[in-house]
Formats: C-alpha cells, structure tokens, sequence
C-alpha cells in the first residue's frame, strides 16, 4: 500500500524551479486511492501537483505519456505540464512527480442524468482513437480484466459463499464470450462518477488513466454502466438509456454488441466485485468494509432484473434502450 506524501514533505522551492513557476503555494485535495494530490497556485496559473506513491519512474512515465497522448488526440482530460527541461514527468525525494493543468469544476455522484450522454460520447471517442497513435502503441492488453493468479485466488476466499457465486457469474461470462472476440479498442477500464470533472458550464473531463489499455469497448461501456449508471447498488434504467444514447451517437450498436452488454456489465460488476473483497479481506482487511463486496451482487441482480429478452429481435438491451419504463422498472 502506497505510503501517502504530506504537504509538510514537499519542497515547494524545489518543485516551482523544476517547473518554473513563482510564487507558488500549495494545498491538499481529497480523494485519491493511491497518490497524493495537491493545488498548486502560482503567478503562471492553476495546477494539479501529484506524487505517484503507487508508481515507479517506469510506470510513471508511462502513465503520464498516456494521459498526454489522449489529450493532444482531442479527448477531454487534464494536459501534463512538462518541467522546465521538457519532463513529463520528475522526481523529489525519489517519488515521480507529474504537475497537470488545473480544471475548474467538480465532481458529483451521482452524475445528473443530463450528463450521461456526453460520457458516453466521450467512451465512444476513446474506442475511436487508432491504437497505434504516438503515445499509446505501447498500451497493455486487458488491464481491467482478473489475471490467472487474481482467479486462482477465489475459491480460496473465506467467504465460500462469494466466492462460488463469483466462480459461478464469471463462467458464465467466459462461456458467453467464447467464440465472440469483439476488436480490441483503447479502453479507459475506470469511467467512474469521481474520475470525471464537471466544467463550468457542464462540459466533462475525464481523469486517471491507470488503468488505460486494449480491450473488449463492451466491457469498458460495461464498466461505465457500472459506474455511472447506477444508485443505490442497483441499474437504473434510464441511467443506462442516457448513457448508451450518448455512446451510440458516435459508435452505434450492432444487434448483437447491444444483446451482449448486459452481460458485459455484469463482468464488469464481477471484476469489481473480486478488488472489493480482496483489498478489504485479503490486502488491507478493514471491517468498517467488510460487506463493501457484496453491493456488487445486489447490482448484478438488478441487471438481470431490467434486462429481459425482447421477443421481437431477442436482444435484451432492446427494453432497456427503446422499451416504456414504469414505475417498478421496464414495463
């Protein structure tokens, strides 16, 4: 676990000559699962000033050339401001450091309804970016998805219970897919409520690439859905309808993708379903989170609950995406 940077450890002399800046000030933002960021104020402007305790110089650069690269092809994010010697990124006390332009506006969770279909665009823009653009030829394969040792570990888990219907949910997933690869794509794998900035105005940016790599795009809008189109552990609906609306404006849905969704939202629930329960059993146990997991079943539920085959084409997105809503779901 990342060993978090405090304000009082950071030179900020240092770091405004790295990056030639005058008269800086700083001050800590919340938030943030494995790197310490902060504010930076200066006479040259606003910044984001983040230390990547969760990285190496490797990785760090990787990441920071990633971020750049999807923002110079025209994707709404952060831009990395390089130190006054054209680094993306430096180091202070051996800990990669990455300064990115500041972005006015906020995040709210949920994201309001009216909003969901400019992320969904912003997915579809993503998956249209050709893989080999400067910058992203060297993306991993499938980041987001368990590794073999990460499915190994499951029917080790204490919970016996999880663990066979985590077993049970991800065969089912992995007989679906089989036979049906779908064209790699860059996939963004975290398209979360607080990866995403609203702008003043109500334009978006999306932030955290981490887990930025190729991949299925229905497993990433899958993610998204989980994401985004949710409340209180449960689908909503017309949540999904936004967002896939948005999605579909710039990369329309074949038949069969719009019929294999939900069960792409479903393996997208599972994966998070599996770092729920390892980070807060098997890593860093913390009680206060012991039943974090299991709101991922209650969703997957309510996937199957609003996803009902339609019996004019069989795919079950129909009702989701054209089908009439009442009060208790799809009518």
């Amino acid at each position: 676990m990342a060993t978090y940077t405090k304000l009082d450890q950071i030179d900020l002399p240092a770091v405004s000559e790295r990056y030639g800046l005058r008269d800086s000030q700083l001050e800590p933002l919340k938030g943030g699962a494995a790197n310490s960021s902060f504010h930076l104020t200066s006479a040259s402007g606003d910044f984001t000033l983040t230390i990547l305790d969760n990285h190496d110089i490797v990785s760090a650069q990787r990441l920071a050339t990633h971020t750049q690269a999807v923002y110079r092809l025209g994707v709404p994010t952060t831009e990395i401001v390089p130190a006054v010697d054209g680094a993306l990124i430096t180091t202070f006390d051996g800990r990669p450091v990455v300064l990115k332009k500041w972005i006015t506006g906020e995040v709210l969770q949920p994201l309001p309804i009216p909003l969901l279909p400019e992320a969904g665009r912003i997915l579809a823009q993503l998956h249209s970016l050709a893989p080999e653009s400067e910058g992203l030829d060297d993306l991993p394969v499938g980041t987001r998805r368990l590794s073999p040792e990460q499915l190994d570990a499951i029917p080790h888990f204490a919970d016996r219970v999880f663990g066979a219907w985590l077993t049970d949910r991800l065969k089912r997933v992995r007989s679906a897919e089989a036979g049906s690869e779908r064209a790699r794509k860059i996939a963004h794998g975290d398209l979360f409520a607080d990866n995403v900035i609203v702008r003043d105005g109500g334009a978006l940016s999306v932030l955290d690439w981490e887990t930025i790599s190729l991949d299925d795009p229905l497993l990433d809008l899958g993610m998204a859905a989980v994401g985004l189109a949710q409340e209180d552990d449960a689908l909503v609906p017309e949540r999904l309808r936004a967002l896939v609306a948005g999605y579909q404006a710039l990369a329309p849905l074949s038949e069969a993708d719009a019929a294999a969704l939900p069960l792409e939202i479903e393996h997208a629930a599972c994966i998070i379903a599996f770092h729920r329960y390892f980070r807060h059993h098997v890593r860093f146990p913390d009680p206060s989170k012991s039943t974090y997991h299991l709101k991922m079943i209650k969703f997957v539920e309510s996937v199957s609950a609003v996803t009902r085959p339609c019996q004019s084409c069989g795919s079950e997105l129909h009702l989701i995406l054209r089908g009439p809503l009442s009060a208790g779901g799809v009518s």
